[in-house]
């Protein structure tokens, strides 16, 4: 078997880069991109309906517009227009209306567009967001998702409730339990149900009443309606403390609200989701984990039969995590994405079991989608040098070609650097994969500074796909060489190199990032003496790991990293989490939240660093960013802190990510000499102890 071992398969896939382009990719071309986040196939199968978002970084928000093209190439047309989002559009079952999720009227609600002329009309008014939405197979009704007071029978109860929150003065919040805020959101006692509506507007229909999340996460993956349009399936934890359970069940519920609904996977404690009927009803597909708490455990595609109420593994010797999955229209197989070796590919499968064969390599594949007559696949696609465009193959894997083209004319514009792959032995004899970066018109006689990125997770690879926030080839533009490691704890190279950075996170994968490091700096091109490191989440703790364990890197660049361990995993939302990872929680015995605390060597910082954190992090505790940096002040080593009020464990509003990057790359340019930020965007924000 051949191996690329210089330029990455997704950049061969995606097409060549620029040879000749005129500029370097800025942080500017970012945000001008156009970012296609969601899609449906008509029934036909002649048209692509997509949204698309824009950023305006001035107002630091974005809009989003739906979008028609033929399947088959052309044109694309505008279907929305205004100062919006419409998002997650869906044909209707005869494929005459597309409906959408808008905010037009105030509040985010399913819209329908009658695709031969007219306007947008609001199909329901409720009286919350709405989180996602299905089509009854019928076209005459919807089920959706959106958050409502559990203890209310009818949508009134909660409008009424919510009018009162809003016009008390006293803010005050009351927790009684676990699970009561998760990412950057305060629960604020509200449960996701699903609710069923005509599609002409009506009485809303609560389908799954109780004070639980139903589904459990609130996406359209996580809830289907059966072909007969009778039964609604959808995921539910039963477990009573959610904080430290990944216990999600598949259930089962009629969709005329009678009876009770019935958990179809409850023998298995661990996580069951993203359930879906086949087309001829008799099976249902859904995703599973054997291990219960453990969100890192390998994901297998399993498949129930209704007849007999059996479950059984179609990918039981694939060792890898199974992604995304849809059946194909005469339910004799499915079509599934999976990480493998830092790639997301797609597959498919037989139903009743047997080989599975791979149909696409690249970069990243998501969101499969088949074609009625089962002879396409459709996905969404992107690499590290691409953003996301849909795809299409055919069912046999032959005949792959990009349907959209989102970006061509910037993107031939900017020029971005190739890229290729690194390898090199682990003390245990195991292959170190790393991504390498070059910067665009790269001149191997010269030497340039790096950038040395650790990921996060830990169990989150870096992956040939695009990013808007960590872009390394974005990073590499600014004149840096990047090298992106995927050391053990990384998914795609089979679950015991993942399992084995639980209960070591500066133990074995510090040994592999020291290697992979003097891969780099064995690099002839690389300036050994200007040489950085940078990571986030958990890349932001070895980042402080490393602070404390080398002064190789001339300087470090921290984003909301774990620093202290005990009270960072007392302060977070998901404690499932902290307790697989150091062995229980930190008053019992042989749990360790000691050996690899990162504060206890803070004596032996030196290296200036760069902290951000944000102060709507719930995962990693706001509090983590300020003990890194006080740490370093009081040490006297050269440091800033960045901090953005109103964001979470990721920067995600345009104006504040543009500032977000300009900060990096200004404190880069001062330790590392690529090229300078934007001052414009860099006075944009204030200093609080000038």
């Amino acid at each position: 078997m051949r191996r690329l071992t210089f330029l990455a398969a997704g950049a061969l896939l995606f097409g060549a880069l620029p040879a000749r382009a005129q500029r370097p990719f800025r942080f500017d071309d970012l945000q001008k991109l156009e970012r296609l986040t969601s899609y449906s196939v008509s029934p036909d199968g002649r048209s692509i309906a997509y949204a698309v978002t824009t950023s305006r970084p001035e107002e630091n928000r974005s809009l989003s517009a739906i979008w028609l093209q033929p399947a088959a190439g052309g044109a694309p047309r505008r279907l929305t227009a205004g100062d919006f989002k419409d998002t997650d559009p869906a044909f209707s079952p005869d494929g005459r209306t597309l409906a959408f999720l808008s905010n037009r009227g105030g509040s985010q609600q399913i819209w329908t567009l009658d695709l031969a002329g007219g306007e947008p009309r609001a199909a329901a008014a409720f009286v919350n967001d709405v989180s996602a939405f299905h089509w009854s197979p019928d076209g005459k009704w919807f089920v959706f998702s959106s958050d409502v007071f559990p203890e209310c029978a009818d949508p009134a109860c909660t409008q009424k409730r919510l009018k009162e929150r809003a016009a008390t003065k006293i803010k005050a919040r009351i927790a009684e339990r676990l699970l009561f805020r998760h990412w950057d959101t305060w629960k604020d006692g509200m449960r996701q149900h699903i609710w069923r509506v005509a599609a002409g507007g009506g009485d809303f229909t609560d389908l799954t009443p109780g004070d639980r999340d139903a589904p459990a996460y609130g996406q359209d993956k996580d809830f289907s309606v059966s072909p007969d349009g009778k039964e609604l399936l959808f995921t539910a934890n039963p477990d009573r403390v959610e904080a430290v359970s990944t216990n999600s069940d598949v259930w089962v519920a009629n969709v005329d609200g009678s009876g009770g609904a019935r958990n179809l996977t409850a023998a298995n404690p661990a996580y069951d989701g993203n359930p879906r009927f086949s087309p001829d009803g008799r099976m249902i597909l859904y995703r599973a984990q054997k291990r219960p708490a453990h969100e890192s455990d390998r994901f297998e595609l399993m498949v129930l039969d209704r007849g007999t109420g059996r479950s059984r593994s179609l990918t039981a010797d694939f060792d890898n995590w199974v992604e995304d999955a849809e059946w194909t229209p005469d339910s004799k197989a499915i079509v599934f994405t999976a990480l493998v070796e830092g790639r997301q590919n797609l597959y498919r499968v037989p139903a009743a079991g047997g080989p599975i064969a791979l149909l696409w390599k690249g970069g990243a594949a998501t969101m499969p989608e088949i074609s009625a007559d089962g002879r396409r696949v459709y996905f969404s696609a992107t690499s590290m040098t691409d953003p996301v465009d849909v795809w299409a193959v055919g069912a046999d894997g032959k005949g792959a070609a990009r349907v959209t083209h989102l970006n061509a004319a910037l993107l031939a514009e900017a020029a971005r650097g190739p890229v290729s792959e690194r390898f090199v032995k682990s003390a245990d004899g195991r292959s170190l994969q790393a991504w390498l970066f070059q910067p665009p018109g790269f001149d191997p006689s010269k030497t340039y500074p790096a950038i040395f990125f650790v990921h996060g997770g830990p169990q989150v690879p870096v992956t040939d796909a695009w990013s808007y926030r960590w872009n390394l080839a974005l990073f590499a533009s600014y004149g840096y060489v990047v090298y992106a490691p995927n050391p053990r704890g990384s998914p795609g190279w089979g679950q015991k190199f993942v399992d084995e950075i639980s209960g070591d996170w500066g133990g074995k994968v510090y040994d592999d990032l020291m290697r992979q490091a003097d891969d780099l700096e064995a690099l002839p091109y690389v300036d050994k003496k200007k040489i950085g490191a940078a990571g986030a989440s958990y890349g932001g703790y070895m980042i402080a790991w490393i602070a404390g364990h080398t002064t190789r890197f001339a300087t470090l660049v921290c984003h909301d990293g774990t620093v202290d361990l005990a009270p960072a995993n007392l302060a977070t939302e998901e404690l499932w989490f902290p307790k697989v990872e150091f062995g229980g929680w930190p008053w019992e015995s042989g749990a360790d939240y000691n050996t690899w605390n990162p504060i206890r060597f803070a004596d032996k910082f030196q290296t200036p660093t760069l902290v951000i954190h944000n102060e709507k992090d719930y995962r990693v505790p706001f509090d983590q960013g300020l003990e890194f940096f006080t740490a370093l002040q009081l040490k006297g080593v050269p440091s800033k802190f960045v901090t953005f009020p109103d964001e979470g464990h990721w920067v995600l509003k345009p104006g504040n990510a543009l500032f977000w990057h300009n900060v990096i790359i200004d404190w880069l340019h001062q330790y590392l000499g690529g090229a300078p930020a934007d001052p414009k965007e860099l006075a944009k924000a204030y200093s609080v102890t000038r």
